[in-house]
């Protein structure tokens, strides 16, 4: 078993949640079920299929999990993206949180590779 608390990738998936969840309050109160819902899912998942994938037997399953994780980023960007095709929130914004997930992203892909690289 893995201790997915000590992950730096999981870390970030935490203060990450917590910047989209503070961005997630700019938007209209009539995406509070669409996209404000859609957003917050998306960021919750990322650190928690981290979690999740350290509690897998295999480097198969943690890698599976760690791909998931991924997914979501790529999911919480493209919500970002929307929100500024909508006016909802200013390019600026936009581009700093997509900055932050960018990141995240390459820490998770050089994860996975360091994972599969060792097997």
């Amino acid at each position: 078993m893995r201790n997915f608390r000590e992950l730096t990738v999981w870390k970030d998936g935490r203060i990450l949640v917590k910047e989209v969840y503070k961005l997630t309050h700019l938007l209209p109160d009539s995406e509070r079920f669409g996209l404000i819902a859609q957003v917050q899912r998306g960021a919750i998942s990322i650190p928690a299929n981290i979690a999740e994938g350290c509690g897998k037997d295999s480097e198969k399953d943690f890698i599976r999990f760690l791909q998931i994780s991924l997914g979501s980023a790529y999911e919480l960007e493209t919500h970002f993206i929307l929100c500024e095709d909508l006016e909802f929130l200013s390019p600026e914004i936009v581009q700093r949180i997509i900055g932050e997930i960018q990141v995240l992203q390459k820490k998770i892909v050089a994860l996975i590779k360091h994972i599969k690289s060792n097997h």
